[in-house]
């Protein structure tokens, strides 16, 4: 009797470690067709975002500084986790749609396959150069043992450290960290419960969860870097600009043409500074072209001001 009363008390131990908590299902106060007109109508009120154009971005050195996943086999060349970071933060800011990226640390393979295939033309400049690196990594294991019941924790932790670096002067100009975590547990109970072995996925989550902990901040600061291109030709009293669909302009979007500011150097920092342009025309985009961003462009109006008397190399299109 006293042996069977102690399977049952261990019976209903394990069905407690693995109970799944009851979910409350609730009903909304507004029926489902309610929810959709009203989206419906708050969607016709909201005014429309304004259309952001796209900046020119690489991602350039991206390296593992940590001991973690380094061995006297590996060099720089094959840094997996560095390589891993790079590839993360490309999709991430790819997927933003906010920007075009240009690929630097594969550009020896990029230029064998032009090479290869006789591809003409120069690789396009970029606004802002990323580099970084992943500066902390770790994993641990934790747990704890009792009587009938174990618990046991699979942790990983990562931080990284990204800077901002103006393509023009070579000064960073701007650095964020971003830091992240993942944990996977499993519990027993008199031998009944989950188990888990080694996840090897807890090393890409934790880094994930880094980047994403710092690539709004990223995105934010890019953002407020000015926009400009430039004007390719006048043509039958057509004025063709650089830039099209894929860098966010369209019909309508309307734009300033200045000049050049003069170039100064600073006796003070050292830098060349960019004494502020004049404003001589506004134009607005009539229609674009190409069918990638190597051959985009679009077409503009002048709505307001002139560009005769003027040398289109010394002219800047600005948002």
């Amino acid at each position: 009797m006293k042996k069977l009363s102690i399977t049952a008390a261990a019976f209903i131990l394990a069905g407690c470690a693995t109970q799944t908590p009851h979910v409350a299902v609730k009903e909304a106060p507004a029926s489902q067709e309610q929810q959709i007109e009203a989206q419906k109508k708050a969607a016709e009120i909201q005014p429309s975002d304004p259309l952001q154009l796209k900046r020119k971005i690489a991602i350039g050195r991206m390296t593992n500084e940590t001991t973690y996943g380094r061995s006297l086999l590996r060099d720089d060349h094959n840094d997996p986790l560095g390589k891993q970071v790079g590839d993360m933060l490309s999709a991430r800011l790819i997927n933003s749609g906010s920007f075009l990226v240009f690929e630097r640390p594969d550009l020896a393979r990029i230029e064998q396959e032009r090479a290869a295939f006789g591809a003409g033309g120069e690789l396009v400049g970029v606004d802002t150069l990323i580099v970084g690196s992943l500066t902390e990594f770790g994993r641990n294991v934790t747990g704890e043992s009792g009587f009938l019941s174990s618990t046991k924790t699979q942790r990983a932790h990562a931080k990284v450290e990204l800077r901002l670096v103006d393509v023009n002067t070579g000064q960073a100009f701007f650095s964020a960290t971003g830091a992240g975590e993942a944990t996977l547990e499993s519990a027993s109970v008199a031998g009944f419960g989950s188990r888990a072995a080694y996840d090897g996925t807890l090393t890409d989550k934790a880094i994930a969860a880094a980047i994403s902990d710092v690539i709004d901040e990223m995105i934010q600061k890019m953002m407020e870097r000015p926009w400009k291109t430039y004007i390719l030709d006048v043509v039958e009293g057509q004025t063709f600009i650089s830039g099209g669909k894929s860098q966010g302009l369209a019909p309508g979007k309307e734009l300033k043409v200045m000049t050049a500011g003069k170039k100064v150097k600073s006796r003070q920092t050292g830098f060349t500074v960019t004494l502020p342009g004049a404003e001589v025309a506004r134009v607005e985009v009539v229609s674009t072209f190409g069918d990638s961003e190597s051959n985009e462009g679009s077409v503009v109006k002048v709505i307001s001001g002139s560009l005769d008397g003027h040398k289109f190399d010394k002219l800047e299109v600005v948002e």
